[in-house]
């Protein structure tokens, strides 16, 4: 079933001496459950696609659907709520709030949005993530993969139709980051959960069941499924 799908998408920058097409009509269908990455040289216009499906920015042109409905239809407050419940984030700098332990910066945005936690999900994510022992901690006694688990953790809470990460890997090291990436797969596998990653290690892309291509604001290859 598909989850995701752009249509025309473009992001213009206008200066005073020239144009700048970060995006050029962006064309890409992403199921339920696929585990992404999407690739590019720097510049290419990769995190500005990843701004917009996550609806952090507005496109010039273009439509972003996501479960059916229509970000670029919706007003601020709409899609504010829209993207808490809908989209989850993974950042390179996991900005977890450092005044909240590993268990409330987990279940953070089922409090913004006034939900209850799942107790058998949450516990499932726990275990998977090997975060049992550290539900107390706070940020700043973890290390990077560690924080990067949390991060994680708390974008799976919600049950988010994607998971958007951006160079999730950027400040860890080789093996930590390898690991961190065989936890978004597993992930996508064991809770159906559909991710797309950011990223320009060509390694970690290969994890990836499809890769999206970007160079020029355009897809270069593996937009559709063939």
């Amino acid at each position: 079933m598909e989850v995701l799908r752009t249509k025309g998408l473009k992001k213009i920058y206008n200066t005073p001496s020239s144009q700048i097409r970060a995006l050029d009509g962006i064309d890409i269908s992403v199921e339920e459950g696929e585990f992404i990455a999407i690739v590019g040289s720097s510049g290419s216009g990769k995190t500005t696609l990843l701004n917009m499906l996550g609806g952090l920015d507005n496109p010039t042109e273009g439509e972003i659907i996501v479960r059916g409905k229509n970000l670029t239809d919706m007003d601020s407050e709409e899609l504010t709520v829209f993207r808490r419940r809908n989209i989850g984030f993974v950042f390179q700098n996991y900005n977890l709030m450092p005044i909240l332990n590993v268990h409330e910066n987990m279940t953070l945005p089922l409090k913004l949005d006034g939900l209850g936690e799942d107790r058998n999900f949450l516990e499932q994510i726990i275990e998977s993530l090997k975060l049992k022992e550290k539900l107390y901690s706070m940020p700043n006694t973890l290390s990077g993969g560690q924080q990067q688990r949390v991060a994680i953790a708390r974008a799976l809470v919600a049950r988010p139709a994607v998971i958007l990460a951006d160079e999730p890997t950027g400040n860890l090291d080789s093996k930590t980051g390898t690991e961190v990436i065989g936890l978004l797969k597993t992930s996508a596998i064991q809770f159906n959960q559909t991710i797309l990653v950011v990223t320009h290690n060509e390694d970690i892309a290969q994890m990836a069941d499809r890769i999206i291509r970007i160079e020029d604001g355009k897809v270069s290859g593996g937009g559709h499924e063939e």
